[in-house]
């Protein structure tokens, strides 16, 4: 995504799980895989789906 200020971070964490976060160029974490991967394979499909799903999803409160 050209001009994006955010970059998705693809890791391995300490239960040899994969896990995405996408951080913003500011430092924040915003957004995370919120679960673990067996690999990263299925890490990185978690991504993509986060990409083809919601380039463009409504925000809604909730009370």
């Amino acid at each position: 995504m050209a001009g994006s200020k955010a970059t998705f971070e693809l890791y391995e964490d300490d239960a040899d799980q994969y896990r995405w976060r996408l951080r913003h160029d500011n430092g924040n974490i915003v957004a995370d895989s919120g679960e673990g991967y067996a690999s990263k394979q299925k890490a990185r499909q978690g991504i993509e789906s986060v990409r083809d799903n919601a380039p463009d999803a409504d925000v809604v409160e909730q009370d």
